[in-house]
């Protein structure tokens, strides 16, 4: 199975409004589109599904143009789960869920012993077994994602499109959800094309990232592309250390001007206290730090100043005396560092001036 568009136009009302869209999924791939909000992707995924009446182009299902299918041959192939809620009369989820099996049934629409093997199947997966009997409209938003998700396992097909799946999930089901899309992904050889506004989520589930601008698909490759340099930051409009592409990590920002405390971290022990300090509105500096450590990204979107080392170099004089200079003007210092290795051993120089400058503190609120 694949989903491919041709130079496809979307929109509402007479002018599209994303042009040219041409992506490709087939079997064993994800493909996730991402962007601001506004930027087109539902609008993208309701023309791919016929919801909304494409303005141009071709979407082709398994090679054939969809224009020339009918809905039920659709829904033999392709499942959706949109983000318009669906409204019922007193079913619950287990009946929501049955109704994925409908296109396999005769005119009276009865369901065989497997069919409810497929529901049943399917509400264990997404987690959801235990409110398999409740009112379909007197659950969460969180649960009627799961149950309309399970709708749409249970519909068997080969292709799957998902409008923000898990947009209202916590931790847990965000990951069991996406976990078992790429899961049956491979096992069931089936071609995705999701909407998600979890860049780390994004980057860790896809095969294939499209990235929409509001105009047309700006940009298509691995999520290793397009997580790379500051991409990512441009097309969401943020400032470029507000966004670690790498950890998919975002930054408030921090309090600038001169410095009150200096840090001395490492290996991510600082970034407790970066955030306790941004929280408190309180200016530091960080050092000396690697730029390829843990923490260097929330030390300079946070930090006013961050003593800095290049990638793989071990800290050296000119970073201990920078630091040195900044402890001196700081109220006061903070180590929340605990270990010292060869990379890292002069910053136990920084720790030693300011203990004997008496600087040292053991806890932000010391310092204050």
């Amino acid at each position: 199975m694949s989903i491919r568009t041709d130079r496809l136009d979307a929109g509402y009302g007479k002018q599209p409004l994303i042009k040219g869209v041409t992506l490709f999924a087939g079997q064993e791939t994800v493909l996730t589109l991402i962007g601001p909000n506004g930027s087109g992707k539902s609008t993208v995924l309701k023309s791919i599904t016929k919801q909304l009446k494409k303005m141009g182009g071709a979407v082709y299902l398994d090679g054939r143009d969809m224009e020339t299918l009918k809905g039920a041959q659709i829904a033999k192939k392709m499942s959706i789960v949109m983000t318009e809620p669906l409204r019922t009369e007193f079913m619950s989820c287990r009946d929501v869920v049955s109704s994925g099996r409908y296109p396999y049934t005769g005119r009276l629409g009865i369901l065989s012993a497997g069919d409810w093997e497929a529901v049943d199947s399917a509400l264990e997966i997404v987690g959801a077994k235990e409110i398999s009997y409740r009112d379909f409209m007197k659950i969460s938003d969180g649960q009627r994602q799961r149950v309309m998700l399970a709708r749409a396992i249970c519909q068997d097909t080969g292709a799957l499109i998902l409008d923000e799946p898990v947009s209202f999930l916590d931790m847990k089901y965000k990951l069991d959800i996406l976990g078992n899309i790429r899961k049956m992904a491979h096992e069931r050889k089936l071609s995705v094309i999701l909407s998600l506004h979890e860049l780390d989520l994004a980057r860790m589930v896809s095969d294939v990232v499209a990235c929409v601008d509001g105009e047309k698909i700006e940009r298509i490759g691995m999520p290793e592309e397009i997580f790379e340099g500051d991409y990512i930051q441009s097309l969401y409009g943020v400032e470029a250390d507000s966004f670690d592409p790498v950890l998919g990590s975002m930054y408030l920002p921090g309090a600038k001007g001169v410095p009150k405390v200096f840090v001395i971290g490492g290996g991510g022990s600082g970034i407790p206290s970066y955030y306790h300090l941004q929280r408190k509105n309180i200016s530091f500096a960080a050092g000396a730090l690697c730029e390829n450590d843990l923490e260097y990204s929330a030390a300079k979107a946070l930090a006013a100043e961050v003593v800095s080392v290049p990638a793989f170099h071990p800290v050296g004089d000119r970073q201990v005396e920078r630091g040195k200079l900044l402890i001196d003007k700081c109220a006061g210092c903070l180590c929340p560092l605990g270990n010292f290795g060869p990379v890292n051993i002069k910053n136990r120089e920084l720790l030693e001036y300011a203990r004997k400058a008496g600087k040292l503190r053991h806890c932000i609120e010391d310092v204050l």
